[in-house]
């Protein structure tokens, strides 16, 4: 009320979400995505066998659930599956091993220094434009059909997203913060892993998501061009024969590689990252 007796509408003061409230929307969040995906996949599983049954395709077309099914315990139940995964397994592992320790001291170096940046990323960018397809086939001729020409494969798909992630990261640190931490004698190894390392992780995990997945293209690339075991090598294997539910099986394993590995990247990235949960 002013001092003429008259009052005027205020606007009301902004609501504060609760703890309890806050609590309430995170755990339903999860639980619908939990609950989401049976429902999904149950979904695509009932069209899957739909679309086989009205269209009558024969099996080696595409066949139906329960033919992929079935095959895939054959395959598992005599060992084959878990033969040709593991190699995939390990060629993955290696190749993510080899690409992302090179990338992430590389893109640390390069974003520290603007001259070895100049210099050296033009020729970087460069090979990315060659195709890793183009490329396999030299490194199966050179390497062999074995294991190491599938794991260069890999660290050359998964090096360029990590050394971009690493550059970006590193150059994103707070210059003012760098420098106060060297105005109180800090070394340069406490300058990294204090203020760099924290710095540049959440842009780091960005480009690791990608990287695991790219690692898996990957292999089965290298395993399609050379190789006589591996679930690229089931995929071909597949298709020489018109065994259309084993390459279903070698895809299906293929995902569920994949999607392991971002899941565990993501509950790293969550650990790592909680100071950030405000």
């Amino acid at each position: 009320m002013n001092e003429h007796g008259l009052s005027f509408p205020t606007a009301a003061p902004p609501t504060e979400e609760t703890t309890s409230q806050r609590r309430q929307r995170q755990a339903f969040t999860p639980r619908w995505d939990l609950l989401s995906i049976p429902v999904v996949l149950a979904a695509l599983v009932v069209g899957w066998a739909g679309l086989v049954h009205w269209q009558g395709y024969p099996a080696f077309i595409l066949p139906g659930p329960q033919q992929v099914w079935r095959r895939a315990a054959v395959l598992a139940a005599d060992g084959t599956l878990w033969r040709h995964a593991q190699v995939t397994l390990l060629e993955i592992g290696l190749g993510l091993l080899i690409g992302l320790s090179l990338a992430v001291v590389l893109g640390y170096v390069l974003g520290r220094s603007r001259t070895l940046d100049r210099l050296l990323s033009p020729y970087i960018v460069a090979s990315q434009t060659i195709p890793v397809v183009a490329v396999a086939p030299l490194l199966v001729i050179w390497f062999g059909t074995g294991l190491t020409s599938k794991v260069l494969v890999c660290a050359l798909i998964v090096f360029f997203p990590t050394l971009v992630s690493t550059m970006v990261g590193i150059r994103n640190v707070d210059a003012d913060l760098r420098d106060l931490m060297r105005s109180l004698r800090a070394g340069r190894w406490q300058v990294f892993t204090k203020l760099e390392l924290p710095s540049a992780l959440p842009v780091l995990f960005g480009g690791l998501k990608l990287s695991v997945i790219l690692s898996v293209v990957g292999a089965v690339v290298g395993e399609f061009v050379g190789a006589d075991v591996g679930l690229g090598f089931l995929i071909n294997l597949g298709r020489g024969v018109l065994d259309t539910s084993m390459i279903f099986v070698a895809v299906f394993a293929l995902v569920v590689i994949a999607q392991t590995l971002y899941l565990i990247v993501s509950l790293l990235e969550r650990y790592l990252l909680r100071w950030q949960k405000g």
